[in-house]
């Protein structure tokens, strides 16, 4: 029996801004679950939660109190069992996110390894002596900005962190810090989740010598100081793998179970290959290949197909989420026909695809003021963007009202985007030519199809402004052809049509005729 897993389509819920069922402005738990029938319209095989647990929220969810309680803005435990039933009754797969490499420094755990270097949980996170000069450790920079190091004055010693200052990383080098994660694991799958999406899974070790991280020779087109140095000594360490293996054998205890993990590296797709190679590691993987691009050319399809072709690892793709801007702005300009064909492109791929919410919809990256910004780094990064916030803004799911459906409060936490009352579900739900309706289509075209499926791929030589590959599986072959750079386009092709992208799309006198942007399925 194949793994459900593979070919799966994921729908990634971030439950702030999903559905608000109490009138707080604020998305929960009982949202979500009145809206997993939409979700089973879609097609796909199942949903990843982002963090819902006890936190302080200065991540939002992301610096986690408590890895087995839900935040009472959520709801309750009780709350996630009924939507974890309801999910399963409609045949939903149900992923959650767990955040294994760092807390909120409002956990227990920090509360007691911050109150002396004797205790029990003394060594649960990364401390270190200042430099003679008072100076931090060693020269880590944190993704957030500033330094990997804040001092701790009880400690009076400094603590590691790769975020925030509120989220501590745990020390992986000490045994009970990993037997505590593996319980939390148990926890979760005894209550009933079908896997997990696993944070920037390969930051859990560092190098325990703390040795200064080399500069990054690219360091002229970077963006903060973080990105201005190699991380070889706060990230990618070996000793990781050897931890997910013990995640994978208990995973594996229980069939039909599944961990996908968010390999954040650069280059980002050798390091997510080397992290789902063999059994003894992650079932799946994504990168930050397509979420870091600011152009969708056919090389960059190319390059993800190509990487994985002389691999048995099982690859995970998703062109957005709640850490990138929206997808239809930053790769398709805001252009319809080029957001249909990204998408339709995106469910030709070998390997697992995720949807993040909304982008069903096509919405673009929303404007949010400074004003309202609440995201931690869109604040500290500010160039006039509306950076991550501009991806996690409320589900548009009405277009008479002014919080579009998504809560009856007058103000949310995010303000909606007009623009994207206009493109809310239900203007676009009974349309036959909305995008909502096309992602249906190409959804349930991945599922139909065991190639796209599962399939081997095998991208073709073309012209510079098309991507084809070929997949194939047990003697069934399907050509995918895309055109990328909006011009409309002939090629020599035969075969039988099985999905057109814009409509029009024609086999005519052995050629394919393409308008701009189009794209189509063929039978071989």
């Amino acid at each position: 029996m194949v793994d459900w897993w593979r070919g799966a389509t994921l729908y990634q819920i971030y439950p702030l801004s999903f559905c608000d069922s109490d009138g707080d402005g604020r998305g929960d738990l009982a949202g979500v679950t009145s809206r997993l029938d939409y979700i089973a319209s879609l097609g796909v095989d199942g949903i990843w939660l982002s963090p819902f647990f006890a936190s302080p929220m200065k991540d939002f969810g992301y610096d986690v109190s408590d890895y087995t309680a839900v935040d009472p803005s959520f709801g309750t435990l009780a709350d996630f069992d009924v939507l974890l039933a309801r999910a399963h009754a409609l045949g939903l797969k149900v992923i959650i996110d767990q955040v294994w490499s760092h807390t909120s420094d409002r956990h227990a755990w920090f509360d007691a390894s911050a109150a002396s270097a004797t205790n029990d949980k003394a060594g649960w996170y990364v401390w270190a002596d200042a430099k003679a000069d008072g100076s931090p450790p060693n020269n880590w920079q944190a993704a957030f900005g500033g330094p990997s190091w804040t001092w701790s004055p009880r400690r009076r010693q400094y603590y590691f962190h790769n975020f925030l200052a509120e989220q501590p990383d745990l020390n992986y080098w000490a045994p009970p810090v990993q037997e505590a994660i593996l319980g939390v694991a148990r926890f979760w799958l005894d209550r009933g989740v079908d896997g997990f999406r696993l944070d920037v899974v390969n930051y859990l070790f560092h190098d325990p010598s703390l040795a200064d991280n080399p500069v990054n020779p690219e360091r002229t087109a970077a963006t903060s100081p973080s990105r201005m140095q190699t991380h070889r000594h706060d990230r990618n360490r070996p000793q990781t793998l050897e931890f997910l293996a013990k995640v994978r054998a208990l995973v594996d205890e229980r069939p039909g179970r599944m961990t996908v993990g968010e390999v954040v590296d650069d280059p980002a797709l050798p390091r997510q290959i080397e992290y789902v190679a063999g059994p003894r590691r992650l079932h799946t993987a994504y990168s930050f290949h397509f979420l870091a691009a600011r152009q969708a050319s056919p090389d960059l399809f190319r390059a993800a197909i190509a990487a994985w072709e002389a691999t048995d690892g099982w690859p995970s793709w998703s062109l957005g989420n709640h850490d990138a801007p929206r997808f239809a702005t930053r790769l398709a300009g805001d252009d319809p026909r080029h957001v249909r064909v990204l998408m339709a492109a995106l469910l030709c791929l070998p390997g697992t695809v995720f949807l993040y919410q909304g982008e069903e919809l096509g919405l673009p990256q929303a404007k949010v003021p400074f004003e309202r910004l609440a995201d931690p780094f869109a604040i500290a990064s500010f160039t006039g963007g509306a950076g991550r916030d501009g991806a996690r803004t409320p589900m548009p799911w009405t277009n008479d009202d002014r919080s579009a459906g998504f809560s009856s409060a007058t103000e949310t936490w995010l303000p909606l985007d007009p623009r994207h009352r206009a493109m809310a579900v239900a203007a676009q739900d009974a349309d036959p030519a909305s995008m909502l309706a096309f992602t249906r289509r190409a959804v349930a075209l991945r599922a139909s199809e065991p190639a796209l499926r599962l399939g081997k791929a095998e991208v073709a030589a073309s012209a510079d402004n098309l991507l084809i590959f070929e997949r194939r599986l047990a003697g069934e072959r399907r050509l995918c052809v895309f055109e990328l750079e909006g011009q409309e386009t002939r090629l020599a092709a035969a075969g039988a049509l099985v999905f057109q992208v814009q409509g029009d799309e024609r086999l005519e006198a052995g050629k394919l005729v393409l308008p701009p942007f189009g794209g189509a399925v063929i039978a071989l």
